[in-house]
């Protein structure tokens, strides 16, 4: 990262951490970009008969994108200073986020992948990945309620936010990835078809 972001641990400080900073563009144009590919992948999938325009998936896509740009309009919030209504906003529009994404990835994989059981599988497992990373936090915050202290020094919180969010891009990564495939192939055979005998 830029300075002053390299400052950042990435092991204790959470990805939303770059957005109380000079470089907060970077962070949102990501975030932007993300969201955006998000629902330009999951238009392609309904668009091209994978996925049903009514389904649970589409649902659980829309709740990730729309929790993305939430997460851009309320940034994170210094909680020391105490409460805030945004900072209220941005870490639940982080928590739909991190669990809708990979929701929508197991329930769209079995519909957009009918005779692929090895991208299928392939793309369940992320999702549950994902779902599993967030489980540590929930852990942790269980055993916060114990008396242990803080949820979030006991576990290296940024560590386990960046890996949730890496297998949760790559599961819906593999999910629309098709899409650029078919295409593909569609072109080709177009040309195919073009090409006088």
């Amino acid at each position: 990262m830029l300075p002053p972001s390299n400052a950042i641990s990435p092991i204790r400080r959470t990805i939303s951490e770059y957005a109380l900073g000079p470089n907060k563009w970077l962070f949102d144009t990501a975030v932007l970009v993300i969201a955006l590919a998000s629902a330009a992948g999951f238009a392609g999938l309904i668009r091209g008969r994978r996925l049903p325009l009514r389904s649970a998936a589409t649902v659980f896509s829309a709740l990730w994108t729309g929790a993305l740009l939430l997460i851009i309009i309320f940034p994170k919030h210094n909680w020391a200073v105490g409460p805030s209504a945004g900072g209220t906003v941005h870490r639940v529009a982080s928590v739909v986020a991190f669990v809708c994404l990979p929701i929508a990835v197991l329930l769209a994989a079995r519909t957009v992948f009918p005779r692929s059981p090895g991208r299928r599988r392939l793309s369940q497992a992320l999702a549950v990945g994902a779902l599993l990373w967030f489980a540590v936090i929930l852990g942790a915050i269980a055993y916060s309620a114990t008396g242990a202290g803080p949820w979030w020094t006991l576990i290296p919180l940024g560590l386990v936010e960046r890996l949730m969010a890496l297998t949760g891009l790559l599961a819906i990564g593999t999910l629309i990835a098709p899409i650029r495939l078919d295409m593909t192939h569609a072109t080709a055979g177009a040309g195919e078809l073009a090409v006088p005998s």
